[in-house]
């Protein structure tokens, strides 16, 4: 097992400002994807530490955070954020060594932290409520309250990205935080909590409580003192936790996942696109929500993109995250037999290119090479279901009808992206296209913090990002004063 030189123990729970073992005194087995080996132990909470995280949580709130004026919350974010940029490094490479990704996309992710905390710094004091025009006699305006003490339920995928994205929204408006990472890799969630305390976070404004999903993460998505939850991760766990969360009555943000399209049209830009086409599919060796798994190519343009994608196909390679390469290993064993099952269906469809595994690649790793898979019939299974891999299908159509139809042919909608010269067409796709995130002539737009986003269908509801998480993180007053 490798000695990893953390400032904190992360066999411990951060509970009201203080790192603590677990009341059960167990742990977890963290467990290096790249090679297979323990990582190094995390604590395992249990519902007592959720509900010792959750009085301190309001605590905080009902007291010494809940009444830090706005412009001093946003400060101590931007402190928050300074310390994560210092720290880029150590992060980053917590990250590879947790989830399993590149150096270079885990430093990506690291940066990303930092913009969060700085946008949703310079926000706090910057949610604003509105007047009514309304009878002779009465002032009417509006305010947006925190909620309260907020439930934060992070995957393993991103998980400094969702963090910045969840927790930093909901602590800009005034919210205390009870945050329960993924059991798989969660320790760049405790070194985020541990710089919160360096900012000068009050104790209590953020409680980290690493454990198991059916254990920790039931009794925070259930506990009566959790005003609003969080969540992102797959469908049927977000099903259980919105059914669970209503018996409290409380509302619920849901990021489930996708089965994002790109549309390569006859007039589109094949060497602008192709980076985009490639990379949105692999990225995080696919385990990402809106990767997009299906190109949708006209038919005129079909075998040039079919042909150039797999020419980049043919060069990838999956090496060990601090290796840096195209594409790191899955996350887990579990996840790899996923991934592998689906290329079991795919058995019948006609594989036009794959990448290959590096040779020093340990044996132990959890390595899935890349695979482009043509000719796809739109109702197949790699066509449909999220296989959260890296593994992309190419479907040709004709019409623009068609292929509106195969888009939005789906039980999801997160991510599309349009490629094409025809303003009109971008125009028209971009209202007919069911998805709750419209690129055109790009993918991602380089993962903005300012754009909202989240999905529809089985993608979920309710919006991260931008100033639309400040919102879905507060709740609306209406006051209505009669004077005459």
């Amino acid at each position: 097992m490798p000695h990893l030189d953390l400032p904190f123990d992360p066999t411990c729970c951060l509970i009201d400002g203080v790192w603590s073992k677990p009341v059960a005194q167990e742990t977890i087995e963290l467990i290096n994807p790249s090679d297979g080996q323990i990582l190094c132990h995390i604590a395992k909470g249990g519902a007592a530490d959720i509900d010792a995280a959750v009085l301190s949580s309001q605590t905080a709130f009902y007291g010494k955070w809940g009444h830090t004026p706005a412009a001093d919350r946003g400060r101590a974010l931007s402190k928050l954020g300074r310390l994560i940029l210092e720290n880029v490094e150590f992060l980053a490479t917590l990250e590879a060594l947790d989830v399993g990704k590149p150096l270079e996309q885990a430093r990506a992710d690291a940066v990303a932290l930092a913009r969060y905390m700085e946008f949703y710094g310079g926000a706090s004091d910057k949610v604003h409520g509105e007047t009514i025009p309304y009878q002779d006699g009465y002032t009417v305006y509006t305010l947006r309250e925190a909620h309260g003490v907020t439930g934060h339920i992070i995957p393993w995928n991103y998980p400094m990205q969702i963090i910045g994205r969840s927790v930093g929204a909901a602590l800009a408006m005034g919210n205390a935080c009870v945050l329960k990472p993924a059991e798989e890799a969660c320790l760049t969630a405790l070194a985020f909590a541990n710089l919160a305390i360096e900012a000068g976070l009050p104790k209590g404004a953020l409680n980290v409580v690493p454990g198991l999903g059916p254990e920790a993460g039931a009794a925070l998505c259930g506990h009566p003192g959790i005003h609003h939850m969080s969540f992102t991760g797959s469908v049927a766990t977000g099903r259980r936790i919105q059914a669970t969360a209503a018996q409290n009555v409380i509302p619920v943000t849901l990021e489930l996942g996708g089965k994002s399209p790109q549309l390569v049209f006859e007039d589109a830009d094949i060497d602008a696109a192709l980076p985009f086409l490639v990379n949105a599919g692999i990225q995080n060796a696919g385990q990402t929500c809106s990767a997009s798994s299906r190109i949708l190519v006209h038919k005129s343009r079909y075998k040039e993109v079919t042909d150039r994608m797999a020419q980049r196909y043919s060069t990838l390679i999956v090496r060990p995250a601090k290796e840096d390469g195209d594409i790191g290993p899955l996350i887990s064993v579990r996840q790899k037999a996923i991934v592998e099952g689906f290329l079991e269906k795919g058995s019948d469809l006609t594989l036009c290119a794959k990448g290959s595994l590096h040779p020093d690649a340990p044996k132990g790793g959890c390595y899935v090479l890349p695979h482009l898979f043509a000719d796809v019939s739109a109702d197949h299974a790699l066509a449909q279901e999220e296989i959260f891999g890296p593994v992309q299908v190419l479907i040709p159509f004709e019409t623009e009808a068609e292929v509106i139809a195969i888009a939005n042919g789906t039980d999801y909608g997160l991510v599309a992206s349009i490629w094409t010269k025809d303003g009109a067409r971008q125009m028209r796709l971009a209202k007919k296209l069911r998805s709750g995130q419209i690129f055109v002539n790009n993918y991602g737009a380089g993962g903005g913090v300012e754009l909202p986003f989240g999905g529809r269908g089985l993608s979920g509801h309710g919006r991260e990002k931008g100033f639309e998480a400040l919102y879905g993180f507060s709740s609306l007053k209406t006051v209505a004063s009669y004077h005459g």
